[in-house]
């Protein structure tokens, strides 16, 4: 076991990777969950893949991420992000969803990765500067 956490993107990217195909594949001829938005995950293979307690997977999920993204849609019926059951399915993501979650984390990360590295590029010259005025 890793003592190392998945972080929201991570954990999300891999759920995305595994899951895309069998959310494709479902139409009405090719009935293979209880609904096409709900796709059902395997929380040990995930555990397995990030080296951790499926536990803690299904806590970031069920606690975490349904809580965080959970957001009020219509009267009473809020958007749900996670559910652990639907019809026959258990541990179900709403794929669109999720998808959606994704690109904006996805979107947060380039862009902290470009002000970081625009930062770091800035640190480089102003040390050459500083470099070059010492020595001339």
């Amino acid at each position: 076991m890793s003592n190392d956490l998945p972080t929201d993107l991570e954990l999300l990217n891999e759920i995305y990777r595994a899951n895309l195909s069998a959310f494709t594949a479902f139409t009405d001829e090719n009935r293979t969950r209880s609904n096409k938005i709900w796709v059902p995950i395997e929380i040990e293979t995930l555990a397995k893949h990030f080296r951790t307690d499926p536990d803690m997977i299904f806590g970031r999920l069920y606690y975490h991420l349904n809580g965080k993204y959970r957001i009020a849609f219509k009267e009473n019926e809020p958007l749900e992000f996670f559910q652990l059951r639907i019809g026959k399915d258990r541990h179900c993501v709403n794929f669109p969803y999720l998808a959606s979650i994704l690109a904006d984390l996805r979107e947060d990360h380039r862009r902290f990765a470009v002000a970081t590295g625009i930062a770091l590029l800035s640190l480089i010259i102003s040390l050459a500067s500083i470099g070059l005025v010492l020595f001339i």
